[in-house]
């Protein structure tokens, strides 16, 4: 298919239109999509400001800056201080995905844009412009080949997250269409993250986010340098695809220029309802729509759900580490464990994926009894729905179905869940009610005049 960008690379493609984008250009759906997922992301940096992987990141720097990250006191470099508010964002894994991906765009694009509109003393619209256009960006990469980069062993959010962000910062830097794209190949030799976290549940994960937003920040620093990149960065022969994807998957790289300007994949984006794994969730919303309907839990016999085959690697193998998992982070993306917290307290935020929770023997023994069969009519990745059938001891089977994603595109929240989960997360943190009332102003001024003293 042809089309005026066809003497360009992709690159250049998306470059233009990038540089070309004006304030006006983008739909107020869109930007109210930018400010939901930015009040989210926001109650998620306080909500783990006081992890042990917050604070072992903070120990970690050695530069001094005047850059802010809500909820905590001390100053970072730009740098460091998107790798910190990035980190705390995706580190419980309560953040917004892009469905059927899945790919996290707000925990990069936010952390970015937070330190960029504190560091430039950026206006609404350029705050705006370039968490859209790196927003954008992220989605249709992920579009291009769906599933290719997990299966290659590297996590989508590290590596398509690196290029958002650097498209969002060459936007509000002003970079030139060869600035642009070349801060875009530069970015290329950046972006990076294997998700052998999966086998022990370790932390590497949560990094990943942060690490792209700083790696997009020097790398648009560097094009405006004019340091040269490759154009071809997506569609060469060691381009991102067929360097951190499965080549198998053919990529369709119309999906990064196609409608570009009047279909926003933005706006597809979900915010989630449970603090784990995407996938998981719909899951969790059939174990809640059971639980009213078992007297006694101790009376199930067994659990057995119908998943998409995509879905196996992560969220159910090895089954021995998804039934008892090793840490809480791990229990976020075991699906038999969000079952079992769904039918034990009939949610799934915070404090259900704890140290103390996954310990817990009646947690663990429920967990033993759950089971997975493969649908081939699953619409993975498409579309995450879930699929659950209870056997009691009696014989009674009880079942319970989810057709999509609670938060996604089919069941979306509305303002008032995505303010009420960001006060619950605010009060997770730990805030006292006039800090709670300073973050709350935070937001309202933040795509007026930001105030960041108010964090303080």
């Amino acid at each position: 298919m042809s089309n005026k960008f066809d003497e360009f690379a992709i690159a250049e493609n998306f470059a233009e239109w990038c540089y070309n984008l004006e304030f006006k250009d983008i739909p107020n759906e869109v930007i109210d999509k930018i400010k939901l997922i930015f009040m989210d992301n926001l109650g998620l940096i306080f909500a783990s400001r006081n992890e042990d992987y917050i604070k072992a990141i903070k120990k970690s720097f050695t530069d001094i800056g005047n850059c802010s990250v809500p909820g905590h006191s001390e100053k970072f470099c730009p740098s460091d201080a998107i790798i910190l508010s990035g980190t705390a964002i995706h580190g419980e894994d309560f953040d917004d995905t892009f469905e059927g991906t899945p790919v996290h765009v707000g925990s990069v694009m936010s952390s970015s844009l937070l330190t960029a509109a504190e560091y430039y003393k950026l206006n609404p619209e350029e705050i705006l412009k370039g968490f859209a256009v790196g927003s954008e960006l992220m989605c249709r990469l992920a579009l291009v080949s769906p599933m290719a980069i997990h299966k290659q062993g590297f996590h989508p959010t590290a590596i398509l997250g690196a290029f958002g962000a650097s498209i969002g910062i060459s936007k509000i830097l002003k970079n030139n269409i060869s600035q642009m794209t070349s801060s875009l190949g530069i970015v290329g030799s950046m972006a990076s993250g294997i998700i052998e976290y999966l086998a022990e549940g370790t932390w590497t994960k949560r990094l990943h986010p942060g690490w792209a937003g700083a790696s997009g920040w020097k790398s648009a620093h560097l094009g405006k340098s004019n340091f040269k990149g490759p154009r071809t960065v997506f569609d060469g022969k060691n381009g991102i695809f067929n360097s951190f994807a499965d080549r198998k998957i053919i990529p369709d790289f119309e999906k990064l220029t196609n409608d570009l300007g009047s279909c926003w994949h933005t706006n597809n984006l979900a915010i989630k309802p449970f603090a784990c794994g995407t996938m998981t969730q719909p899951f969790i919303d059939c174990a809640i729509k059971a639980r009213d309907k078992i007297k006694d839990l101790n009376e199930i016999k067994s659990i057995i759900c119908k998943v998409g085959e995509g879905t196996v690697h992560r969220l159910w193998e090895p089954l021995s580490e998804k039934r008892n998992p090793t840490t809480p982070y791990s229990a976020k993306f075991s699906v038999p464990f969000c079952i079992a917290a769904g039918l034990f307290f009939g949610k799934a935020g915070l404090l259900e994926f704890t140290e103390k929770q996954i310990k817990d023997h009646d947690i663990l023994n429920l967990c033993s009894k759950i089971s997975y069969e493969i649908d081939p009519e699953n619409e993975y990745p498409k579309n995450y729905s879930g699929d659950i059938k209870i056997i009691l001891n009696n014989s009674q089977v009880i079942q319970e179905t989810q057709p999509g994603l609670r938060g996604g595109r089919l069941f979306p929240l509305n303002r008032k869940e995505v303010e009420e989960k960001f006060l619950d997360n605010l009060k997770f943190g730990n805030l006292n009610s006039n800090e709670i009332n300073n973050v709350k102003k935070f937001f309202e001024t933040f795509f007026k005049d930001p105030d960041f003293s108010l964090l303080n």
